[in-house]
C-alpha cells in the first residue's frame, strides 16, 4: 500500500451494430478462435477460451461476469511475449475448476534459441467461489539445465453490461479508472450512469517483478525439476482491505459446499457407461447452476446470456427434476412468489399475480434502457407456477409449503382469468404493452416464431396452443389442492373450468387438413395452420381427445418432424421452416422432454424410446456429453454428428434436465404420498439401456433403492433396499 497510487481512464470497447429486436436478438459476429469453457458459483460466472484466457481471442463472450456485468474483459497469460502452446484442457467432473496444461514455444533472444518448447509444464487452476475467480499457475521446468523466463498477465476491463457484450450499442456510458493500490494490487473502478459504484479488484501472489494497471509480470529462475505457483484472485466489488481467501482454502470450501448441495437427490446409474456420463455432466452442470438466494436455491437459465432468475426456465427445470429432487422446485416456488407482480406496469409487462420472466441487475436494466430489471413477460408463466405448486405438493406432502404459497396460487388463478384473457374468451392471451418488450411471450420467443402458414406474422392477443394446456393442468391440479385446504366450492369451480377450457380448445385449435393442433389463435380468432412442436406440448397436459393425441404423436414421429435426432420445434415444409433457426426448425432438448411426458401420459412408450434414443446418440457427439440449449434441426446422416447451433449457451438448465425427464417418461414414474408407494406406469426401456439403478428415491421421510431390468420389450423390477415404509409397484395401464 506504500507504493504511489497510478491512476488510467478505461477504455471502452466498441460493439457492434444490432440488428431489429435488438434487446432480444444475440449477434454472431464471427466463429471463436479458440473453444470456450465456463465456470458459475452463484451470482457469478466465467467464461475463458481453452487456454484459460480471457479476451485473447476473437469470436467469444469473453469475461468475469457478476450481476449482468462484466468485471473482467481480459487476463492472458504470456511467456517472454509469446502465447504458450496448448497441451490440454479439462473440466472437473463436478465443474468446480478447470484446469489448462500448457507448454512453452521455442524462446528466442538475439536470434538463438535461448529455451527449446515443451521444457516448461504450465497448470492454471481457475475456479469461481463467493463473488472471486482464482487462479493458480503452476510452473516446473523439466529440462536439463537451469530455464529463465518472464511469465506475464495482461488484464482489462470495460465494465460492459450483458447486454452490450450481446450487441446492445448505448450513446453514453460511465467513467472508469484503474490505479495501483500497492506492489500486489490493482483496482478497476466504474462509476456507472445508474449511480452505482462496480469495482474489481485483482491480488497477486508472490508480488509480481513489474506491475502496472494493465500488467503483472514475474521474473522467474527455475533449476532442473523445479516448480514454483503463482497465484491470482480476481474479486467483484469487495471492500478493498478485504483481500479474497487463500487459493487452497477456498477451492476446499468450493468443492465441499458443491458436495454438501447434492446430497438428499436421487442417484441414477445404468448399464450404458456413456449415458451414465450424459447423466453426470447433467447433474454436474445443474448443481453449477444452482444459486443460493433468498428464497431458496434457484436455477438459473444458462451460460452465458442466461446466468439469472427466469420464472419459466427454472419452473420447467425444477418440473423436470421433481422426481429427482424436489427440494429445487420449492426453492423456485418461493421465489417467484416473492416477486410475483402486484401492481400494472405497461414498461415491465407486469399485472398483478403475474409470475417473472427474467430479472436482471445490471446497469442498462437499472436505467430502464432495456426493461429487464424484473420483467415479466412470459404468458406461461404464471400457469406454470400454479402447475408446479400442485405438482410440488403431490410429490411431497408438504402442506406447510403449499399454505405460505396459496395467495400466490390464487393470485396467479385471478391473473389467468383476469388480465391474462383481456377479451374473456377463455383463452389466455399476449400482447406486449410497449414496443421495448418481447413481441412473443411464449417459450419461442423469437421476432418471427408465431405465424400463420403463408408466412406472415400473426399479430394482435396471441392465444398459444401450448399455454391452454398449462392452464387446463394448473386448474386441474389447483382444484385438487383447493379440495385438501378445505375449500370445496373453489375445486369445484376449477374443475369446471378446466373441462369447459378443454371443450373449447377443441374446437378453436384442431385442424382437420393438417391432423394437428394449430399454433395459435390469432387477435381475431384465426388459427395459425403451422405444424409445430407446439402440439406435442399439448400432449403434456393431457388436455387432449385420446383418438387426436394419437394423430398429434404419429405426425410428430413422422420425418418432417423427427430429425433422428429429436423433434424439430417446426415441421419441413412450413413455410418459415429453418433448421438453423432459433425457433422455427430447431430442436431444444427440453421441448423433447416435454413432448415425450405427452407420449407416456397416453401410454406411447415406443414414441418415447425413439425420442430418448435420438437426443441420447446426440449426446455422444456432444462437447462434455453436454446436450445444449438446442441445436440445428438438420437430417440425421449416418456417420455424422448432429450440427450445432453457433450461440447456444451451454450449460442451460431445462437441457441439461432432459436426460431425467426422459428417464421419468420411460419409466412411468409416479409417487403417491398417501399411500406411501412409488409407482412404475408402463416401464419401457430404450435399446441402449439393459439396467437403470435409483438409488436414494424418496418419497416422504421414506427412501428406496431400485432395479429396473429390460427383457425385449418387457421389465423387471428389483426392489434393492427400503427405508421407512414405502411401497413400489408396476401398473400396466394407462
Amino acid at each position: 500500500m506504500a507504493a504511489e497510487a497510478v491512476t488510467q481512464i478505461i477504455s471502452v470497447s466498441q460493439t457492434v451494430e444490432a440488428v431489429a429486436e435488438q434487446a432480444f436478438y444475440i449477434p454472431m459476429t464471427g466463429p471463436a478462435a479458440r473453444p470456450r469453457r465456463s465456470l458459475k458459483h452463484d451470482d457469478t460466472f466465467i467464461v475463458l477460451d481453452s487456454h484459460g484466457d480471457i479476451g485473447a481471442s476473437a469470436g467469444g463472450p469473453d469475461g468475469l461476469f457478476n450481476h449482468d456485468t462484466r468485471y473482467l474483459a481480459r487476463l492472458e497469460l504470456v511467456l517472454d511475449d509469446l502465447q504458450p502452446l496448448l497441451l490440454g484442457s479439462n473440466l472437473r467432473d463436478d465443474n468446480s475448476a478447470l484446469t489448462i496444461d500448457l507448454t512453452n514455444p521455442d524462446i528466442y533472444r538475439q536470434g538463438r534459441i535461448v529455451l527449446q518448447k515443451d521444457l516448461l509444464h504450465i497448470v492454471r487452476t481457475i475456479f469461481l467461489w463467493h463473488g472471486a475467480a482464482y487462479q493458480r499457475i503452476g510452473v516446473q521446468n523439466h529440462g536439463d539445465r537451469r530455464a529463465g523466463f518472464e511469465l506475464t498477465l495482461l488484464f482489462d476491463n470495460d465494465f460492459a453490461d450483458l447486454f452490450e457484450v450481446r450487441g446492445e450499442r448505448r450513446p453514453r456510458r460511465g467513467t472508469g479508472t484503474s490505479r495501483l493500490l500497492g506492489p500486489t494490487d490493482v483496482l478497476f473502478e466504474y462509476h456507472g450512469l445508474d449511480e452505482a459504484e462496480r469495482t474489481t479488484g485483482l491480488h497477486f501472489d508472490p508480488r509480481p517483478t513489474r506491475l502496472s494497471v494493465n500488467a503483472a509480470t514475474w521474473q522467474i529462475e527455475l533449476d532442473p525439476h523445479e516448480a514454483k505457483s503463482l497465484f491470482v484472485a480476481v474479486s467483484c466489488n469487495r471492500p478493498i482491505a478485504e483481500k479474497p481467501a487463500r487459493f487452497f482454502r477456498g477451492l476446499l470450501a468450493h468443492r465441499r459446499e458443491m458436495r454438501q448441495s447434492t446430497m438428499g437427490a436421487a442417484s441414477i446409474e445404468t448399464s450404458n457407461n456413456i449415458f451414465n456420463e450424459v447423466l453426470c455432466q447433467a447433474m454436474a452442470d445443474l448443481n453449477m447452476l444452482m444459486t443460493e438466494t433468498p428464497q431458496g436455491r434457484y436455477p438459473y437459465a444458462g451460460i452465458p446470456w442466461y446466468s439469472t432468475t427466469f420464472g419459466r426456465d427454472g419452473l420447467i427445470t425444477a418440473l423436470q427434476m421433481l422426481w429427482v429432487d424436489p427440494r429445487i422446485a420449492k426453492g423456485v416456488l418461493r421465489r417467484l412468489a416473492h416477486f410475483q407482480a402486484e401492481a400494472v406496469d405497461p414498461l415491465n409487462d407486469a399485472a398483478p399475480g403475474k409470475i417473472l420472466h427474467e430479472m436482471r441487475g445490471g446497469e442498462m436494466a437499472a436505467l430502464r434502457e432495456v426493461p429487464f430489471a424484473q420483467y415479466y413477460g412470459s404468458v406461461d408463466s404464471t400457469a406454470l407456477f400454479v402447475l408446479l405448486a400442485g405438482r410440488y405438493f403431490e410429490r411431497t406432502g408438504d402442506e406447510k409449503t403449499l399454505m405460505e404459497l396459496w395467495p400466490a396460487i390464487e393470485a396467479g388463478l385471478a391473473w389467468m382469468d383476469g388480465p391474462g384473457d383481456p377479451d374473456n374468451d377463455g383463452f389466455v392471451e399476449y400482447q406486449r404493452a410497449t414496443e421495448k418488450g418481447l413481441a412473443n411471450q411464449g417459450w419461442k420467443d423469437s421476432y418471427d416464431a408465431i405465424f400463420h402458414a403463408d408466412g406472415q406474422l400473426a399479430e394482435g392477443n396471441l392465444a398459444l396452443a401450448e399455454v391452454q394446456g398449462y392452464v387446463f393442468v394448473a386448474k386441474q391440479i389447483a382444484a385438487r389442492c383447493a379440495l385438501k385446504l378445505g375449500k370445496p366450492d373453489l375445486a369445484k369451480k376449477l374443475e369446471t373450468e378446466a373441462k369447459t377450457l378443454a371443450e373449447r380448445f377443441e374446437k378453436a385449435f384442431w385442424c382437420d387438413e393438417l391432423g394437428t393442433y394449430a399454433l395459435a389463435l390469432d387477435g381475431k380468432k384465426r388459427p395459425c395452420k403451422v405444424r409445430t412442436s407446439n402440439a406435442g406440448q399439448v400432449l403434456f397436459s393431457g388436455m387432449i381427445r385420446e383418438d387426436r393425441a394419437r394423430l398429434v404423436a404419429a405426425d410428430l414421429m413422422r420425418p418432417h418432424f423427427f430429425s433422428g435426432w429429436g423433434i424439430r420445434t417446426v415441421a419441413v415444409g412450413e413455410v418459415r421452416y429453418n433448421p438453423m433457426s432459433y425457433h422455427d426448425g430447431s430442436i431444444w432438448p427440453h421441448d423433447n422432454a416435454l413432448i415425450a411426458l405427452g407420449l407416456a401420459r397416453y401410454g406411447l412408450k415406443h414414441s418415447v424410446a425413439h425420442v430418448f434414443k435420438g437426443l441420447f446418440d446426440a449426446a455422444t457427439y456432444m462437447d462434455l456429453r453436454r446436450l445444449p440449449e438446442l441445436f440445428c434441426g438438420f437430417r440425421r446422416e449416418k456417420r455424422r454428428g448432429p450440427t450445432l447451433y453457433p450461440v447456444a449457451c451451454a450449460p442451460q438448465a431445462w437441457a441439461s434436465a432432459t436426460p431425467f425427464t426422459l428417464l421419468e417418461a420411460a419409466l412411468g414414474i409416479e409417487f403417491d404420498v398417501a399411500r406411501g408407494e412409488i409407482r412404475l406406469r408402463n416401464p419401457h426401456l430404450p435399446a441402449f439401456l439393459n439396467e437403470v439403478i435409483m438409488r436414494d428415491l424418496r418419497l416422504g421421510e421414506s427412501s428406496v433403492d431400485l432395479r429396473v431390468s429390460r427383457h425385449g420389450d418387457d421389465v423387471a423390477l428389483e426392489v434393492l433396499r427400503t427405508r421407512g415404509q414405502i411401497q413400489v409397484s408396476i401398473v400396466l395401464a394407462r
